[in-house]
């Protein structure tokens, strides 16, 4: 079991041209932008060294100004955030690098939490990368194309994730649990400079699913399970859903 301290950064990427919701990160949530929230409840966690906004938008840096927030600005145009979080990482020193997305804020601090000590846990030399996976049990969630599912092994190392439902229930008397993935991960920085090097092939293009690289090309993923109760914007209507929750909250 690892004793020592780790250091841990975390890195929000934050796209503004997102297809199915373009300009979601500045949308009003609260009386303050998506990704603006995403970064200070990010921050409010006090569980990370650094917490970094990695960026292609002048209007998404300019909006993080008034909240003091590290910004970085990518050089290259990129398909998926975890590439753009490892060009921004490559010449920083750390040793976990966790991935937030720009469109979740209300990732709790237990969450993250839960993610960050499977590299203190007796397999954390077999890690690559650790991310969430919460159950699923609405059939119309199941079968949503926007909610990635997750199946792991008996150790909870993934096995494959898909926009389908999996596994597919033929066997109706056998009890099955479904489980989304949350886009969230703890990646070692090495895995994500690996990542980044390596080409799509297929069934990540076929999906859409970056985190099925990793496990193309071999790399372990340890899948946490959590109950939190939070979601992505990755609509209109999740936007409003997103306004409803925090007024429930507040």
């Amino acid at each position: 079991m690892n004793t020592e301290k780790l250091h841990v950064i975390a890195m929000i990427p934050a796209r503004l041209q997102a297809s199915r919701f373009p300009r979601k990160l500045l949308q009003d949530l609260g009386g303050m932008s998506v990704i603006a929230r995403t970064y200070l409840s990010t921050l409010q966690t006090n569980l990370f060294d650094e917490v970094f906004v990695v960026t292609d938008s002048q209007e998404i840096a300019e909006d993080l100004k008034q909240h003091q927030a590290k910004v970085i600005m990518s050089k290259k145009e990129h398909s998926c955030g975890s590439d753009r979080i490892a060009e921004a990482v490559e010449h920083i020193e750390t040793d976990i690098v966790i991935n937030v997305q720009g469109d979740e804020p209300f990732t709790d601090k237990e969450s993250l939490e839960k993610l960050l000590n499977v590299f203190y846990q007796n397999d954390a030399e077999s890690i690559d990368l650790a991310s969430l996976k919460t159950k699923l049990n609405a059939e119309e969630d199941i079968v949503n194309p926007n909610y990635v599912k997750v199946i792991t092994d008996k150790n909870d190392f993934a096995l494959y994730f898909s926009r389908s439902p999996i596994p597919y229930h033929r066997n109706k008397s056998v009890n099955v649990q479904y489980y989304r993935h949350k886009g969230i991960y703890a990646f070692r920085k090495q895995a994500i400079l690996d990542f980044y090097h390596l080409p799509m092939r297929n069934l990540e293009e076929a999906e859409q699913i970056e985190c099925i690289r990793f496990l193309e090309y071999g790399k372990t993923i340890k899948m946490v399970e959590t109950s939190e109760d939070s979601f992505g914007i990755d609509t209109p209507q999740d936007l409003e859903r997103a306004k409803a929750f925090l007024n429930q909250n507040e």
